[in-house]
């Protein structure tokens, strides 16, 4: 059984419709919200059991993060710590690097391809998913029990079904957006887009920056070409800066 720990960017509590409450009506006093941006064991003495537990996982996609569904990470009997870190890419990127006590936690990703149900907000990508889809996928597969994901997923398709029927607009992805022209809001710095190329082409790279010192300034949705190397060969990728 797990209990999901969340620390979370202030800037979260300002934005509409957030998943996390959800999350924490759910799994009642199985889930803790922690608020800031700096965490510490004599900031947060509460938190010291758990960063020392080694049933802790941390969902972070870092460069030794393993696959999630790649071996038996906790028994489906034993109790553990699921650790996530709540904002925009950027915020919580920005959590783990200026938090050391994350750094020496066992560190696991969500790899398999899905598509966010939270259609009231435009997602980053196209599989990118709300804190609670986050959490109720992991403890689904952690506890190889499918029936989590789909029981914690239901308020969340109840709050989207009611703001459908009440006016509001079901939100593509900003990969999708701006893979089809129709994204003119600007863009972070250093967004770059890789585009499949066709066979026999050269892949390219259209660079959306928003940064006013930039030398080659282009306006929102409007992509500067670049032409790269023929032999890089990859899929739709977001590049933010470290």
């Amino acid at each position: 059984m797990a209990t999901i720990y969340i620390f979370q960017h202030p800037n979260e509590e300002c934005r509409p419709l957030r998943t996390s409450p959800i999350l924490k009506q759910c799994l009642k006093e199985k889930c803790h919200i922690i608020k800031g941006k700096h965490f510490s064991l004599s900031r947060n003495p509460e938190i010291e059991e758990v960063v020392n537990s080694p049933n802790t996982l941390l969902l972070y996609p870092g460069p030794m993060s393993v696959d999630i569904q790649s071996s038996v990470l906790v028994s489906p009997e034993e109790s553990y710590n699921l650790v996530l870190l709540d904002g925009t890419w950027p915020q919580a990127k920005a959590i783990y690097h200026q938090n050391k006590i994350f750094h020496n936690m066992k560190q696991v990703k969500l790899t398999a391809a899905r598509i966010s149900e939270y259609v009231i907000r435009t997602q980053p990508t196209d599989h990118s998913l709300s804190t609670l889809e986050t959490a109720a996928l992991a403890m689904s597969i952690l506890e190889n029990k499918p029936s989590i994901q789909q029981s914690l997923l239901k308020p969340l398709r109840a709050m989207c079904d009611f703001q459908l029927r009440h006016g509001a607009e079901i939100h593509q992805s900003r990969q999708n957006l701006v893979e089809n022209g129709l994204y003119y809001k600007q863009l972070p710095l250093s967004y770059v887009i890789i585009l499949r190329p066709k066979k026999g082409e050269y892949n390219k790279a259209s660079i959306m920056n928003s940064s006013p010192s930039s030398q080659n300034m282009v306006s929102p949705g409007e992509p500067q070409t670049i032409w790269l190397n023929e032999m890089i060969f990859v899929d739709f990728h977001l590049l933010t800066a470290v």
